[in-house]
């Protein structure tokens, strides 16, 4: 099979979440451990950071790869949903696996993947480890894709995991509450190794505490122990000041990920850094300055409030979820336009009526859908709209909903993306 074939056979012969929703989902752990065994246990030959949380986890794995990079690390990443490419998901120093891995991967391994059946992300997170291991790298940041505990990169052993956050997402699946989610989330702990919880939220802190000293593991709330002391646009950057105490160990950051939901994620990855550090790692101030003022060009993020075009104002976001849509809008608000175009679709598992009841009514809206079964009919989105009051037109295609924002907005206004990941991957 040449790239293209092989690509078409994972995703025509393999259960994959992104298009088909929970029944993809595999409520354990032994295919992965299987196809690992059968690849001689790659994930024990490298050292591996663990992200897991609801909002913010692929921009902090992304941070902490491109700070360890600098830091001299060959370093890789692995995360989900890919935007544009499959080989996203998985990159060395920023660079995307080789399409003849990926080929080679999946020749060698069809015979197991024949017989386990395995989902698309099963087999995606066994050969992100073989290509890890193969090219010997330093260390791995490796992003949870749903929950935490039966996920199937849960076969880790890290130096440190990391939970940014939790809110409602995935609640078919993870649980319905808040505490029911962290206790999912909460099984990346692993026994007498650090942990990271980058926002303290009443509903949630106890769980992870109890869940560290079952395990005795060192816990460190981010929001605790440090603060940002400012938070201001400057050209395309955020910048921010990170403290400790009085003391003010970053006073200077620019962020080229200049959402300003990122001033949560830059407190856990500074509080992750600072941990790595006490455990031997050489990471120097100048690795953390430079590394987070180009984030986007040393692991290749996109997505993640991003300018896409000027006069109009062009910006997509992958935030899908009530938690993640109200730091949508507090950037929307925070940017100067006239009239707001918004293009929007949705996956059926979300909580719609949550999600539209956040949107402004003065807006134009462009109802779409992403081309996956998951896709809520931009028709039916339109029509749950409507009990919002959000007005605007039905597209067939997030292609055709976008060029109609672009025909019909003014020098001044704003064009926002989103709703859905896959409505940016096909904006992008």
């Amino acid at each position: 099979m040449n790239y293209k074939q092989t690509l078409d056979y994972l995703y025509s012969k393999l259960p994959m979440f992104t298009r088909v929703g929970a029944v993809a989902y595999r409520k354990d752990l032994h295919n992965t451990i299987a196809m690992c065994e059968q690849l001689g246990n790659p994930q024990d030959k490298f050292k591996t950071i663990h992200v897991g949380g609801t909002n913010g986890k692929g921009s902090t794995s992304h941070m902490l790869a491109a700070i360890l990079q600098q830091a001299g690390y060959k370093t890789g990443l692995y995360t989900s949903p890919h935007l544009k490419d499959f080989r996203e998901r998985i990159r060395i120093n920023g660079e995307m696996i080789p399409e003849t891995f990926v080929i080679d991967f999946v020749e060698e391994q069809q015979d197991i993947m024949e017989f386990l059946q395995p989902s698309f992300f099963e087999v995606t997170v066994a050969m992100a480890f073989s290509h890890f291991a193969k090219a010997e790298v330093d260390i791995a940041i490796i992003e949870v894709g749903l929950g935490g505990r039966i996920d199937s990169t849960n076969i880790i052993t890290p130096e440190l995991s990391v939970i940014t956050n939790i809110s409602l997402d995935h609640t078919n699946i993870l649980g319905t509450t808040l505490p029911e989610i962290a206790t999912e989330k909460a099984g990346i702990i692993k026994k007498e190794l650090p942990i990271v919880i980058g926002e303290t939220q009443p509903e949630t802190e106890n769980i992870f505490l109890r869940k560290a000293a079952e395990t005795n593991s060192p816990i460190y709330f981010a929001d605790q122990e440090l603060r940002l002391q400012q938070l201001k646009k400057t050209g395309k950057y955020l910048n921010v000041a990170v403290y400790s105490g009085d003391t003010a160990i970053y006073p200077d950051l620019d962020l080229d990920l200049n959402g300003a939901y990122q001033r949560k994620n830059v407190l856990t990855v500074i509080e992750a850094i600072q941990i790595l550090k006490q455990q031997g790692f050489k990471i120097e101030e100048k690795a953390v300055y430079d590394a987070l003022k180009n984030v986007k060009g040393i692991t290749g993020l996109q997505g993640r409030w991003q300018t896409l075009s000027e006069n109009p104002l062009v910006i997509c976001d992958t935030g899908h979820n009530i938690a993640g849509i109200k730091e949508v809008m507090q950037n929307i608000n925070d940017t100067p336009h006239d009239q707001l175009h918004i293009v929007i679709g949705m996956v059926k598992d979300k909580d719609i009526t949550g999600v539209l009841q956040l949107l402004p009514v003065d807006a134009h809206y462009y109802f779409c859908q992403p081309e996956l079964e998951r896709a809520l009919p931009a028709l039916e989105l339109a029509e749950q709209a409507k009990n919002h009051h959000l007005i605007g037109d039905v597209f067939p295609s997030v292609q055709l909903a976008f060029h109609a924002a672009k025909d019909n907005a003014n020098a001044n206004d704003l064009i926002f993306i989103g709703g859905s990941t896959f409505v940016v991957a096909e904006v992008l």
